[in-house]
């Protein structure tokens, strides 16, 4: 790189990388990741099998879970065998799994409502604009464009697409981090992120 010349184009190159950590799919930085043991389809036709994926290191807004239950939705079957192509095409691999209850093993530094130890679930989503209308009201499942799914979903960080809870551990937001209430089953509790949601916001 070369030596600026004034503090304007020391202001100019600060304006342009803030502009590109700020906005989603434009994070440019490089990403420390961890390699995860999950189980996934390769293709719309092969069973689901043993592979690795990334996940990020935990950012200052993020949490980071040991999975410890993982319901089975329809919706999995669906996109792993590519049933639903026309509307939303299957990237391979495709790690299904959005009804996720486990541990917290980390938290990031501006995080405030989970600690290490403590329960947390994840359901269908893992990141929005949070800056529409839709997102403003608490409703970031009305976006036009859609929020982020948990899998099969552009990955706005990483880069690429999201994999889900059919693996070791995740790493999302608080935002889109639940807490499971005191006395549910963890293992009980999990198909409540997918039904639970649904009835809720039909």
């Amino acid at each position: 790189m070369k030596p600026l010349k004034s503090l304007a184009d020391r202001a100019t190159q600060l304006a342009r990388l803030a502009s590109a950590v700020g906005r989603p799919g434009r994070y440019t930085r490089p990403m420390n990741t961890n390699t995860v043991s999950a189980y996934g389809a390769v293709s719309a036709t092969s069973p689901l099998t043993p592979l690795s994926i990334a996940r990020r290191a935990v950012r200052d807004s993020d949490v980071q879970i040991d999975i410890l239950y993982c319901g089975v939705c329809h919706s999995d079957l669906h996109q792993a065998r590519d049933e639903w192509h026309s509307a939303a095409p299957t990237r391979y691999p495709c790690v299904p799994g959005h009804e996720i209850v486990g541990r917290v093993t980390a938290v990031g530094q501006i995080v405030t409502r989970f600690r290490v130890g403590d329960y947390a679930c994840v359901g269908c989503m893992v990141y929005s604009c949070r800056s529409c209308p839709s997102c403003q009201s608490g409703l970031e499942q009305f976006r036009s464009s859609f929020a982020t799914f948990t899998y099969n979903g552009e990955d706005k960080v990483l880069g690429g697409h999201t994999f889900g809870g059919y693996s070791r551990s995740i790493v999302v937001d608080e935002a889109f981090t639940l807490k499971l209430p005191d006395g549910l089953d963890p293992a009980s509790s999990a198909p409540l992120l997918c039904a639970g949601i649904t009835t809720y916001s039909p």
